[in-house]
């Protein structure tokens, strides 16, 4: 559960991205836009939807939709449409161009007064999907982890804690006023079983009452997401944060789908994938392709997958060994990045994720 000010942080976090999406690169700006053969005349925007959304209707590459308001005059802000809203593309200059055909008039009426009212406006990316990820998750280094002091026991013999609840940890290092009190969800491997990370979830706070016990500190839990463990940890650093995001295309950036939070074996639109490429290579607003690959074909009297038990690879380079291509089946926005790994959003997915998946230029 995320607490109430963590919930008007995270908003404004994501309020001053979404501000920064609009500005892209020159050499995006400059790149020719296509309209779909099978975009509509004029789009009624509903709950729930997205500019990405709106942008996979008209567009083969979502990620060109702001150069769709460009030199819109009716649209200042393109963040600023609402359900019920009516959209059409219109031709200027040549360049196609989305404006606003009508505003749904919104009226709350109370005794005495008639006032015009509006519902909350879009986002650019489905919020609910990724508010949790943003303040509450994070991938730290394993050497790290596994040196974070324990939560052990109180005095009661419980073995949940919660809210104003006394625990008892060991003594590591330097007391902090403040921790997070920690559970691992998972150890992050790439496809090859290298250790990426420790994905770790904000189970709650908590405050030291005494670091002066020898070998031992007295922490107090509060602002409770889940109830603590024996065994949770206490964490003095700071979760990464998202100060801005630049939608833009990756180029030669290339990995893996190796992960998500919840452990799934198939994943699809608006699901959060973990990849094997760090915040030294992307940027949270990166758009990267995502494609599968078939295991190799033995082309023989009776073709077999290489995959197979029963397949036996030819001794001769006959070309006798098939390797299918990469197909693309999806795509996903990178939103929050790590040393080694990241988190995506899954926008769009003509067929299920998996791991293993291919992530590269869109």
């Amino acid at each position: 559960m995320i607490r109430r000010r963590d919930k008007v942080a995270l908003k404004r976090t994501f309020r001053q991205c979404v501000a920064a999406m609009l500005m892209l690169p020159v050499s995006l700006v400059q790149a020719a836009i296509e309209i779909k053969d099978s975009a509509p005349t004029t789009y009624t925007v509903e709950k729930n939807d997205t500019l990405w959304d709106i942008a996979n209707i008209f567009l083969d590459k979502p990620w060109l939709w702001p150069q769709l308001w460009r030199t819109n005059t009716q649209i200042v802000n393109p963040h600023l449409i609402y359900p019920g809203d009516i959209l059409r593309i219109r031709i200027v200059d040549g360049q196609p161009v989305l404006e606003l055909a009508r505003e749904k008039t919104r009226l709350t009426l109370a005794p005495g007064t008639v006032k015009k009212a509006k519902a909350q406006p879009i986002n650019t990316l489905p919020w609910e999907a990724i508010a949790p990820y943003i303040n509450q998750n994070e991938i730290i280094d394993a050497q790290a982890y596994n040196v974070l002091p324990r939560l052990l026991g109180n005095a009661s013999g419980d073995i949940r804690f919660v809210t104003d609840d006394l625990v008892l940890s060991r003594s590591f290092g330097r007391p902090e006023d403040q921790f997070r009190v920690v559970r691992k969800q998972s150890t992050i491997t790439n496809m090859d079983g290298d250790v990426l990370g420790i994905q770790i979830h904000h189970v709650a706070d908590a405050s030291m009452v005494e670091s002066h016990i020898p070998t031992q500190w007295l922490v107090k839990v509060d602002g409770s997401n889940l109830e603590a463990s024996r065994g949770d940890r206490l964490y003095s650093g700071q979760f990464s944060t998202v100060d801005s995001m630049q939608i833009q295309p990756a180029t030669a950036q290339r990995g893996k789908v190796v992960g998500n939070l919840h452990q799934h074996q198939l994943l699809g639109k608006n699901d959060v994938v973990i990849i094997d490429v760090g915040g030294q290579q992307v940027v949270p607003g990166t758009v990267m392709g995502i494609y599968t690959q078939g295991p190799d074909i033995i082309d023989g009297e009776q073709p077999r997958y290489a995959n197979e038990a029963s397949a036996v690879f030819s001794a001769f380079e006959d070309g006798s060994t098939v390797t299918q291509p990469a197909l693309k089946v999806g795509e996903i926005v990178i939103f929050k990045t790590f040393d080694k790994a990241s988190y995506g959003i899954i926008t769009r997915a003509r067929e299920l994720v998996k791991n293993g998946d291919i992530v590269a230029r869109p």
